[in-house]
């Protein structure tokens, strides 16, 4: 088979069908509905972590997709949209978990296919894309689970599926780690930023300037010749709206005017929105509000609320935005200040009761510290600099993540397939080189 390519003489080929069974057992239609379960979706399941959660339920109130038993040594694998790559061994499971009609449940045959190197053939990459080839539907793309165990696999001898097993249990755990360190690192790259922004838009850039109390408890001290003031007095500050009714589309999925959402405003970190997914008909737009290119905006519901963004089309937003029109003050600096706020924000919301919602009397009663005009041109200079040197850092250890990924399917991929040789491997001494750069990515990581 050209997708699968070579592999030692001695191991056999097989459909995946041979050497495991599938959705071996589903809950019987007779179970008590007080009955717990756990179910697992594909959004619980990463490639790399496994079933990372699951939600509990009640037999008769869980969802009717919820029907397939996990046992020990089971694989899962994403039937739907497997590019997602919904794909996990099931280990030591707690009992009553259950996954969604969406995965298929590959149970390898005891004695002919060692369970923990199934998982790893089904998560190689020449396996996966094989799925994806066949699977067929637009929104959905999908394989029947009797068409992926016809998928054939590499069957090596039994005593070297566990030698293969083992020595990629030993080597993913280290890339592993290593990975993770690297997404620590970029989390703590993202809060040291965000904590460099708040400081400069709350203190200023002078260490040794004079500290006055600003009244505001949340703002603490502020530098003693700066102002404050609130939004309602420094801006126009009004709602977005939606035209009625809603999907109607002689009002929406026009090509007159932007349409901006929650989602437009929180998609990404970026400072300025330049352009939107989905536009308004001329009659829809009409209908409701239009902010002018340059105008701050902030997202108002949600659990994404307190994001803002700014401008740079002359655009619609629904009712699920507010933008500050006429600011009196520069729109990246109360952007910058803003972002500031985003988790204070939402955590003064959640004292509320239902879906989360930052009026815009709330949003008028906002504080904002106001430097001199000079003062806040150097401060926002300052951000944009600081703001590309995190940014820089973040995509190095993007990119590092992405490469040890690539490592990883790389070595997952030439061990099930035979082109390395584990039939003598034996797990290394602590002090391995490898080892020691884990520990220097933990050290790296935590400086």
């Amino acid at each position: 088979m050209e997708w699968l390519g070579q592999v030692p003489v001695h191991w056999y080929i097989k459909p995946l069908k041979y050497v495991a069974t599938y959705n071996d057992e589903v809950l019987p239609e007779g179970t008590p509905n007080d009955y717990s379960i756990k179910y697992v979706e594909i959004s619980d399941v990463d490639e790399q972590l496994g079933i990372t959660k699951w939600t509990e339920y009640p037999f008769a109130s869980a969802p009717s997709r919820a029907r397939r038993i996990l046992k020990d040594g089971d694989v899962l694998i994403s039937t739907v949209r497997t590019y997602l790559r919904a794909i996990a061994p099931v280990t030591e499971p707690p009992d009553g978990l259950v996954g969604s009609t969406g995965f298929a449940v590959i149970r390898p045959v005891p004695g002919i296919y060692y369970s923990a190197l199934l998982g790893y053939v089904i998560r190689a990459e020449w396996f996966i894309s094989n799925i994806i080839s066949r699977s067929v539907g637009v929104s959905y793309p999908a394989i029947n689970a009797s068409d992926l165990v016809a998928l054939s696999l590499p069957v090596p001898p039994w005593k070297e599926q566990k030698s293969i097993a083992h020595f990629l249990d030993h080597e993913t755990a280290k890339i592993d780690t290593l990975i993770h360190e690297q997404k620590r690192l970029i989390e703590l790259l993202k809060e040291k930023r965000q904590a460099v922004i708040s400081h400069a838009v709350t203190k200023g850039l002078d260490p040794d300037v004079p500290m006055k109390d600003s009244g505001v408890e949340w703002l603490g001290e502020i530098p003693a010749h700066w102002d404050t003031s609130k939004f309602a007095f420094i801006s126009i500050v009004v709602r977005g709206g939606s035209p009625r009714p809603a999907g109607d589309p002689a009002l929406f999925d026009g090509d007159y005017s932007p349409w901006v959402t929650v989602a437009e405003i929180t998609k990404d970190d970026e400072i300025y929105l330049r352009n939107t997914e989905t536009c308004l008909t001329k009659k829809g737009s009409d209908q409701c509000r239009t902010f002018s290119s340059g105008t701050l905006l902030i997202s108002n519901s949600g659990a994404t609320l307190g994001v803002p963004k700014i401008l740079s089309i002359n655009a619609n937003a629904n009712d699920g935005v507010v933008g500050f029109e006429q600011l009196q003050i520069d729109s990246e600096f109360a952007y910058f200040y803003l972002s500031s706020l985003t988790e204070n924000l939402r955590e003064r919301i959640k004292q509320g009761s239902g879906q989360p919602n930052l009026n815009t009397d709330i949003v008028k009663a906002i504080s904002v510290p106001i430097p001199p005009s000079i003062e806040i041109k150097a401060i926002v200079d300052e951000i944009h600099r600081q703001r590309t040197k995190y940014s820089n850092l973040i995509t190095e250890a993007e990119v590092a993540t992405g490469l040890l990924k690539e490592r990883r399917s790389a070595i997952i991929s030439a061990a099930v397939t035979g082109k390395i040789d584990v039939r003598n491997w034996q797990k290394p001494a602590d002090g391995s080189a490898f080892d020691k750069e884990v520990r220097q990515a933990n050290i790296e990581a935590e400086t």
